[in-house]
């Protein structure tokens, strides 16, 4: 039987580990193949390990025993000319882009708003909101190019729909990200490309689990944050992956404009 995404191909942006890898391995399951990039070095405001080198070959690999064709690129999603560079030379190699999967994204913490420091914010909001921007910028000329239509799914959070303490900057972009979709969404209408954002709450990926994040999620100030209504402390990856395949999907075909929670009832506490 076909996949959903058979003869498709799926841009996927922070493609090296996480929440991006499970994105890009779950829709090659599909049939999907797939054009990645992810900056794969450390960023100056970012306190925990972040993905290397090795972690985009790794992706690579498990798409390519999924028998689909994978271009694997580093890039700094602000780097517009990266970016748009990779676009050109996936959809030369593949024939076409079908699916934007704009997940790429950092996190880090503060006491409060007007205690943040400067480049922390810049950084959040360049990455997490400018970045998921120059993502779509790139790619979508080529989708409409095609005529295929098309469905870009924007990585948001719970975060995107409500505040929460100790982290403004991320809060702020999460938020905008929303407010970039429902503009995309009326604007690119007219050319049969839906767009929707995805919110999860805390997902088992080396952004979450890792000492630096620890020490945060376990203060009583910010673990208010984090209780899901189902007793589950986080879910994993592949859970984010299903709605982006269900919203990549002709099954999600007049679905556009949307807010998609997968939080386990974070957003009803």
């Amino acid at each position: 039987m076909a996949g959903r995404l058979e003869g498709k191909v799926a841009l996927v942006s922070g493609a090296a580990r996480g929440q991006g890898r499970s994105h890009a391995v779950r829709l090659a399951q599909e049939g999907a193949d797939i054009i990645a990039f992810d900056v794969c070095g450390q960023l100056a405001s970012v306190p925990y390990p972040m993905a290397v080198p090795e972690d985009l070959k790794e992706t690579a690999r498990q798409v390519e025993d999924l028998d689909r064709r994978i271009i694997a690129r580093e890039a700094d999603v602000r780097d517009t000319a990266a970016v748009r560079a990779i676009v050109e030379e996936g959809v030369a190699e593949l024939g076409r882009l079908d699916v934007i999967s704009a997940n790429a994204g950092i996190a880090s913490f503060a006491e409060n708003a007007w205690t943040l420091e400067e480049d922390a914010w810049e950084e959040m909001i360049a990455v997490n909101l400018t970045g998921v921007w120059k993502t779509v910028k790139a790619a979508v000329p080529s989708m409409i190019a095609a005529g295929n239509g098309g469905s870009i799914i924007l990585t948001s959070s719970t975060a995107g729909i409500k505040g929460m303490a100790g982290i403004a900057h991320y809060d702020a972009a999460k938020h905008g990200v929303v407010g970039l979709m429902r503009t995309l969404a009326i604007e690119l209408a007219q050319h049969s490309i839906r767009v929707n954002t995805v919110h999860p709450t805390g997902v088992n990926t080396p952004m979450v689990v890792n000492d630096y994040m620890a020490t945060f999620l376990e203060s009583p100030d910010f673990s208010s944050n984090m209780q899901n209504l189902l007793p589950v402390e986080m879910v994993e990856p592949v859970d984010i992956s299903n709605a982006v395949l269900w919203l990549a999907s002709d099954e999600a075909r007049y679905v556009t404009g949307t807010t998609l929670p997968v939080d386990a009832g974070f957003l009803q506490k």
